[in-house]
Order: C-alpha cells, then sequence, then structure tokens
C-alpha cells in the first residue's frame, strides 16, 4: 500500500494546487467523510461538501504554501501522514498529522485532520 499512499499524496497535492473539483473527487470516494479536525460535529460528507468546502473563497493558492510530508505507517487500511505547511502569505507553518482510510480502489474514504499552527 505504500506506493498507493505516495500516489495518493502526489494526487492531494496536484488536487491543493489546482483547486479543480475533479481532482478533489478523484481523490475521494462518493460517500466519503472528510474531518477537518478530529470529533467534529460538522464533517464534509461526500464529493459535493467536501469539494464545497475545499474550493470555498478561503481555499489556498498554490502560490501561497509548500508542504513536506512523511508517511508515519500503516495499518491495515489506515495511512498516517505527517506533514509541515509552510504558508509564504504571511500565516503560520503548519504541523499536520493526517489519518487516511482508504476504499479498496484506492480512493480515501475518511480523512481527519489534525494541524497546529508553529508559534
Amino acid at each position: 500500500m505504500t506506493n498507493d499512499v505516495n500516489s495518493w499524496m502526489d494526487n492531494y497535492e496536484r488536487a491543493w494546487t489546482s483547486n479543480e473539483p475533479d481532482d478533489i473527487r478523484a481523490l475521494f470516494t462518493e460517500d466519503a467523510v472528510y474531518y477537518d479536525k478530529p470529533n467534529t460535529e460538522n464533517p464534509w460528507n461526500g464529493h459535493e461538501e467536501i469539494v464545497q468546502h475545499w474550493s470555498g473563497d478561503s481555499a489556498d493558492q498554490p502560490e501561497d504554501w509548500t508542504f513536506e510530508w512523511t508517511l508515519l505507517g500503516q495499518d491495515g487500511d489506515a495511512a498516517f501522514v505527517q506533514g509541515v505547511t509552510t504558508y509564504l502569505n504571511g500565516q503560520p507553518t503548519y504541523d499536520n498529522l493526517w489519518v487516511i482510510r482508504f476504499a479498496e480502489d484506492g480512493r480515501a474514504r475518511e480523512f481527519t485532520e489534525w494541524y497546529m499552527a508553529r508559534k
């Protein structure tokens, strides 16, 4: 599954750069759940909500950030990714931890992110 995680992460960065709905949809199953923080009361459910929140008015622009990541490990259908998002427009740098649960077709069926701004 490591190659699948690498491919998925490449596609995630492509979608993050393009903000194109089709690129975003390609990452997730139709019924995927995206937790923008653990235990949120309002996760993003399904393609349309994920696309809406991802590419809304506050969408990151590709020239505004860089991202580095490391695969921490895998367990069954879950992958654990540590990342660092560095914003180049005056916003803070963020440390990220992602839990990605994959469907059999390689798309994410569940995505949870933790992020903390560096001081």
